[in-house]
């Protein structure tokens, strides 16, 4: 069992930055590859970032990518996604969630635990 939880969500111009958390809970979050989602107004919720268990390997859906990086802190249970050049089309609540499965993983329903989320703002 493992519980997320996001923080550092807020609102930003566009071009800014912002730096998003998740804390994980539970003895085996190293063992876990770690995702990140977002869910614009009236979307269905996509995939932004994935990092494998170790943190070396890391996948990005096309829309962030040079823009995004994820990362990960296994002595800290926590993974990040810094978030630079944002745009208003980023605008959504921002969710992290784990997989026992591969990092390449980009569908929601692969993720077995997810976080509450985070909201992002981007105003132009």
């Amino acid at each position: 069992q493992v519980q997320l939880v996001e923080s550092g969500g807020g609102l930003v111009q566009a071009g800014g930055s912002l730096r998003l958390s998740c804390a994980a809970s539970g003895p085996t979050f190293s063992t876990y590859a770690m995702g990140w989602f977002r869910q614009g107004p009236g979307k269905e919720r996509e995939f932004v970032a994935a990092i494998n268990w170790s943190g070396i390997n890391t996948y990005y859906a096309d829309s962030v990518k040079g823009r995004f990086t994820i990362s990960r802190d296994n002595a800290k249970n926590t993974v990040y996604l810094q978030m630079n050049s944002l745009k208003p089309e980023d605008t959504a609540v921002y969710y992290c969630a784990a997989t026992a499965g591969s990092y390449y993983n980009t569908r929601p329903r692969l993720y077995a635990y997810w976080g509450q989320g985070t909201q992002v703002t981007v105003s132009s």
